[in-house]
């Protein structure tokens, strides 16, 4: 059986990604089919299905800065959106019923409400997945989306622990002392080294210490592993590690999605009553748009948010999972959520896909917010007079930062990644902004670089470097290009990319100190 499921996967998976499809589409296709033939789940796919949940929550975490869902347009925008799409899905499908359709006669009110709850979720993993694909993940739409979809998922956790009744034990207030051995757990990471070692030690976290010791005092194994991520998201390894286990996870995440397939069988009716909730859609993108815009951020960002928030939800599932077997959902209204899930994602691939496209084609017909009324985070960036712009403000930007000071005095303005770190250099006296130099919407925030001589490419990451002078390249910059790179390479590559110098960190660092050697030392050589 397992030889056919692989199979059967990874032809369907190799399909759908030659349509330009997620190839999780086609596992969800390659369920159904294999259920058709007689197939049924296992406690093995569905244990590997409930590992990969519980990973893809854990490296959420990792990646997740708690300060963001405190922000109060991630919070009560999820909020705001889940009532509103709940009440609004309800009502429609209420009217429905009440006008005779056959799949919504003999469902009561309650269960249409709940089905209304389970459409109001996005998919987690499709948004993810996408966002990762275009390289977007750290795009201020793309926080927002990644945070909205955090909140659902506690949301979903909250309602999948309430409605089975089983309330939490007492020992469970030990768990409010993991912020206290949260240092020992960094301890754990920077004990364990890099390799096999950091992946195990991954799973160690997300599984045992996460899920293990949640479920074991009464609580949502998933909701562990994401706290647990959140708690190592401030570690240096943090990001190590996410790719470390990326692998293990989508694997995993193949048997959640076959899982859904061979869970139940499609019908007629099911079908039908999929494609009316697939009317719903727009709806659910209309109201993302709306509670976005209304906490002021730009319409490329609400608008790109909303197309990555565009679908329904395996969490939605797991929500009408649990409820089918609580006896509060028909076979016939969980088959048309599983197969209106797949669906959705069908459909919303390609509008994902060409999101910028269609931010660009619809702009115009879009009301903009006015620049002073702009949400804090998503306001447009003015260089003004700076005539240097430094990408990367780590040990080698900040020196060259205080060279061109020393040399040319106010000309500089630098950008760091981290808001915090940006926060210490103006503390420190220094003109240097937050912003990530790799995301295309931080280029589309920048009003006018006329003033703009030279950029300097100083982030200690090629791929980074590389991708910064991408988006100078797109937009046509005429000033002069620098960058940094570790290897030969790396420098050759950055010239045919359109750089006007590179320079070789560890030879530039080698020359500044026998310079800083003979300036200070004055050292006595006899020269031959």
């Amino acid at each position: 059986m397992e030889i056919i499921l692989i199979t059967t996967a990874f032809i369907a998976g190799f399909i759908a990604l030659k349509c330009n499809l997620p190839p999780l589409v086609g596992f969800l296709i390659a369920g159904f089919a294999l259920h058709a033939f007689g197939f049924e789940s296992n406690d093995t796919i569905s244990v590997l299905a409930d590992l990969g949940v519980t990973l893809l929550l854990f490296t959420i975490g990792l990646k997740l800065d708690v300060k963001t869902l405190l922000a109060k347009e991630i919070w009560a925008g999820a909020t705001i959106h889940n009532l509103l799409s709940t009440a609004v899905f309800s009502i429609i499908l209420i009217g429905f019923k009440y006008l005779g359709l056959d799949s919504l006669a003999q469902v009561s009110v309650s269960s249409i409400i709940l089905l209304g709850f389970a459409l109001s979720f996005s998919s987690t993993v499709f948004a993810v997945k996408s966002l990762q694909e275009k390289g977007e993940m750290n795009a201020i739409y793309g926080t927002i989306a990644i945070g909205i979809l955090v909140m659902q998922d506690i949301f979903a956790v909250v309602f999948l622990t309430v409605s089975t009744g089983k309330i939490p034990e007492w020992y469970a207030i030990t768990l409010f002392l993991l912020p206290i051995v949260r240092p020992l757990f960094f301890k754990v990471l920077d004990w364990v080294g890099h390799g096999e070692m950091l992946v195990l030690a991954g799973i160690f976290f997300a599984l045992v210490i996460g899920a293990g010791l949640f479920e074991f005092v009464g609580m949502k194994p998933d909701l562990g592993a994401l706290i647990l991520g959140m708690m190592l998201a401030g570690h240096a390894k943090a990001s190590e590690l996410s790719k470390s286990l990326f692998n293990m996870k989508e694997l995993f995440l193949v048997c959640f999605f076959l899982n859904i397939g061979l869970s139940e069988q499609p019908t007629v009716t099911g079908f039908l009553l999929s494609l009316l909730l697939l009317l719903l859609l727009p709806l659910k993108g209309i109201l993302y748009f709306l509670v976005l815009n209304k906490f002021r951020f730009r319409v490329r960002t609400s608008l790109l948010a909303t197309i990555s928030l565009f679908n329904f939800s395996e969490f939605g599932l797991i929500v009408g999972g649990l409820a089918f077997k609580m006896g509060w959902l028909s076979g016939d209204i969980l088959v048309a959520l599983a197969i209106s899930v797949p669906l959705s994602f069908i459909v919303t691939a390609p509008i994902v896909r060409k999101g910028h496209e269609i931010y660009h084609y619809s702009a115009q017909w879009l009301k903009e917010q006015t620049a002073e009324r702009i949400n804090i985070r998503d306001r447009f960036i003015n260089p003004g007079s700076s005539q240097l712009l430094i990408l990367g403000m780590g040990r080698i930007g900040t020196g060259a930062y205080e060279e061109f000071h020393a040399r040319y005095g106010k000309i500089c303005l630098g950008v760091e990644l981290r808001e915090d770190a940006a926060q210490q250099h103006r503390n420190e006296g220094r003109n240097v902004i937050s912003g990530d130099a790799t995301d295309p919407d931080f280029w589309e925030r920048i009003l006018d670089t006329g003033n703009v001589k030279m950029v300097l490419l100083a982030m200690p990451h090629h791929q980074a470097n590389q991708i910064a002078l991408e988006q100078l390249k797109k937009r046509s910059f005429n000033g002069q290009i620098a960058a940094i790179a570790e290897y030969p390479d790396q420098l050759d590559n950055l010239i045919e990319k359109g750089a006007h110098a590179a320079f070789n960190i560890y030879r530039e660092a080698g020359s500044g100190f026998a310079r800083h050697v003979c300036e200070q030392l004055q050292p006595d050589f006899i020269k031959y």
